[in-house]
């Protein structure tokens, strides 16, 4: 009920705001100019991880001794531990920020106690009517006294406005940071008022074109910046730091819904670098030209355009120990190089790379999609698109056989099928290989990846199968 009664109030409350006269509001705050920013020259240092730091040069005109200094403009989320302002010859004695708001429900909490006029019509006829009321409560519902009588501000349907006399002076028509200062000497003073604010970050897209006939990538990389900290930043200087910092939590890797989202696979690290700037462990990304990022906006920035970098497709089925598949989809796998020779040339700030290929009426259409982790410059990449529909692994378990107390030999057997009118080549993998355990015999030689995997790269003809079996000695 209460919520109730505090929407109904927003609704009756959104037409008196219209109608109060702007000196009303200029009586009170004649330092806030609405439609005109406060802010000078901004640079935005933003982070990955959802922070940015604001340095906001602004030129003050300051009297000598102690003062009163307001900030309008600033983030609405700021992180006030973080703020500082410096200037030649001025010191801070004390920081306050106001973020109490401007708003309808905020003008009627802080009348309480106050004089307001109401103005009601007459539906039938469209006479106005005023009468002075007393707010007695607005809690859960608006309380007034008028003349002698208690009255409950209702939602009823019937057209009321309200007006107010005054605008309290602790109201805010921006989010302000009020700033008492003391000044050697007066004039025009250069102040950079520096703070931390969340609600500010970007990632990374990447829309790849996928050429399979040419084996050949077409990779952009797009900024995504995005401004939820209440506050627009006018023709700001934006500098963009990829990795991540640490702010006192963990991340996961979910999507934007929360759920767990496939990862892509660096199957090789990078060692090669590249004259791109730094800072410590940190690669800089700063965008071309000054910007504006209103509130509540995304703005999108191109930072990486590559054509013609050698890509290949392959399909990939991996096979837990001891496990017995009936003929389960491989999966379709995309594979370059972020090396400057071939590749991409660049390292790569995590984000998502959507892979697209174009139909027989030369349309690109969307295949799959995948997150990675920061990838430095000459790394062997592995994004996987999705299950093949048209290759099929069969595992089997043949044999298992005691030798000993603490030894054991499988036989397995892996049943490759290919649909396609064309070749297809398959990674088929064997993992769950811990410990002491051989390959005494295998129809195809395979490569040992990693610890626990064993790997055969097969051709399958078209139209074809091709079978695998290997014999394994396991000691425990």
């Amino acid at each position: 009920m209460r919520h109730h009664l505090l929407k109904s109030f927003a609704i009756i409350m959104a037409m008196p705001m219209a109608a109060m006269p702007a000196s009303m509001v200029a009586a009170q705050n004649t330092d806030i100019d609405p439609d005109k920013s406060a802010q000078g020259d901004v640079a935005l240092t933003v982070y990955n991880n959802g922070q940015a730091l604001v340095q906001d040069e602004r030129q003050i005109n300051l009297p000598q001794g102690r003062s009163i200094q307001r900030f309008p403009d600033v983030s609405a989320q700021i992180r006030a531990e973080t703020v500082t302002l410096t200037g030649p010859g001025i010191g801070i004695v004390e920081q306050n920020f106001d973020y109490d708001l401007l708003t309808p429900a905020k003008l009627m909490e802080k009348a309480v106690g106050q004089n307001i006029t109401l103005v009601r019509t007459n539906p039938a006829t469209g006479v106005e009517s005023r009468v002075r009321a007393k707010v007695l409560a607005a809690n859960g519902g608006v309380v007034l006294q008028i003349g002698d009588q208690i009255e409950v501000l209702r939602d009823d349907g019937l057209p009321v406005r309200v007006i107010f006399d005054r605008v309290p002076p602790n109201l805010r028509a921006k989010p302000t940071l009020s700033v008492t200062l003391e000044s050697a000497k007066g004039g025009m003073t250069p102040t950079r008022l520096t703070y931390l604010t969340p609600a500010m970050g970007w990632k990374s897209d990447y829309v790849t074109l996928f050429d399979e006939d040419k084996g050949t990538i077409d990779v952009q990389g797009w900024v995504t910046l995005t401004n939820n900290t209440g506050t627009d930043y006018t023709n700001a200087n934006i500098l963009l730091v990829a990795g991540n910092t640490n702010s006192g939590g963990g991340r996961g890797n979910y999507n934007a819904r929360g759920v767990s989202w496939p990862t892509g696979t660096i199957e090789e690290a990078g060692t090669e670098s590249n004259d791109r700037e730094r800072l410590g462990d940190f690669y800089l990304y700063p965008l071309p030209e000054r910007t504006t990022v209103a509130n509540a906006q995304q703005k999108q920035v191109s930072f990486l355009d590559v054509k013609g970098a050698k890509a290949r497709k392959v399909y990939e089925f991996t096979n837990s120990w001891m496990s017995t598949n009936e003929a389960a989809s491989a999966s379709s796998v995309l594979k370059f190089s972020t090396s400057r020779s071939g590749g991409l040339g660049d390292q790569l700030p995590q984000g998502v790379i959507r892979v697209y290929m174009r139909d027989k009426r030369g349309d690109p259409q969307f295949i799959g999609e995948n997150q990675i982790e920061a990838t430095p410059m000459g790394s062997a990449m592995s994004i996987r698109t999705g299950d093949a529909f048209d290759v099929k692994v069969k595992t089997v378990v043949e044999e298992r056989t005691r030798l000993s107390n603490r030894r054991w030999r499988t036989k397995m057997r892996y049943e490759i099928t290919n649909a396609r009118s064309t070749i297809s080549k398959v990674d088929l993998a064997q993992s769950g290989l811990w410990g002491d355990v051989r390959i005494v015999e295998e129809s195809m030689t395979s490569t040992r990846v990693s610890a626990d995997k064993t790997e055969w790269s097969v051709d399958v003809p078209a139209n074809g199968a091709v079978t695998i079996t290997a014999t394994f000695d396991t000691r425990y």
